[in-house]
């Protein structure tokens, strides 16, 4: 199976210089690649780095903004008509909205979110108009299943929450205690036909992940996310959207070197079960 890896810089409306990190994120990928190509050497690397196809979309003008929805569309479509693994980094996360669409009404299919945000805001101060605060307001269709862990809502009620995920996670249930988020998204992974994966770098608590716009505090430490990976099992996904990298905001690679490392780490758990 081949790896759609699809840098979407889109990050109007919220979080404005996430493009650049779409962009870095696409020359680091390349880089590693083609490092993988020159070793002489066995390397694990080997099960993954010719499996990946990279597409880069540019919105270099205000045309090209026009129709980045329907583009973003018809983009994850074909991937996923093509039974391709699809690797979607993007901007702010209101770039992951096309995929979302293309997800729309599959009941069959899971998404677990890591997210500081539960992005179904509606306060008074907040506009109605499609933001990445209330992207998921906007999906062509019925949500497909959603489960957040990481989340640091304290505002928005349980009532108001449940009409749109399944479960959710806060981070103050997981620093209580990690079991029960781990036995249940174990559980909701296993009976989903497909899970796809939607990391928003805001999960990550700042003082390991700086590069984001709205950093919010108590968030995950690395090993509780690759924790919850392990309960979705990340050789069964079918997908992983990123977003929400913003470069201009790291201390020295810091937050780069954890964004890199989680898609290797990604793509080995998937080519290194398939070829096992």
């Amino acid at each position: 199976m081949k790896t759609s890896a699809i840098f979407f810089p889109f990050d109007l409306f919220g979080s404005g210089g996430c493009a650049a990190g779409v962009n870095l994120l696409a020359d680091e990928l390349r880089e590693m690649l083609a490092d993988n190509r020159r070793e002489s050497v066995p390397t694990r690397a080997r099960a993954y780095t010719e499996h990946i196809k990279m597409r880069e979309v540019s919105f270099a003008t205000t045309d090209a903004y026009a129709a980045w929805r329907k583009q973003g569309r018809q983009l994850a479509r074909q991937a996923l008509r093509q039974g391709d693994f699809l690797l979607w980094i993007t901007g702010n996360h209101l770039g992951a909205l096309p995929v979302y669409d293309e997800l729309a009404g599959r009941s069959e299919t899971l998404v677990v979110q890591l997210d500081a945000h539960l992005d179904i805001h509606h306060f008074r101060d907040c506009a109605e108009t499609l933001s990445h605060g209330n992207f998921l307001l906007h999906v062509e269709g019925t949500l497909p299943p959603l489960v957040n862990a990481g989340h640091r809502e304290l505002l928005l009620t349980e009532e108001y929450i449940a009409r749109f995920y399944r479960r959710t996670f806060s981070t103050t249930a997981l620093a209580v205690d990690t079991a029960p988020a781990l036995a249940e998204l174990a559980s909701q992974a296993a009976q989903a036909e497909r899970v796809f994966l939607d990391v928003d770098c805001d999960v990550f608590d700042p003082m390991f992940f700086p590069a984001v716009s709205q950093p919010v505090p108590f968030g995950l430490a690395p090993p509780q996310v690759l924790a919850l990976l392990e309960a979705v099992r990340p050789e069964r996904l079918s997908g992983v959207m990123l977003s929400e990298f913003d470069p201009g905001r790291d201390q020295n690679d810091r937050s780069l070197a954890v964004v890199m490392w989680l898609i290797e780490y990604l793509l080995l758990r998937r080519y290194e079960s398939k070829s096992a």
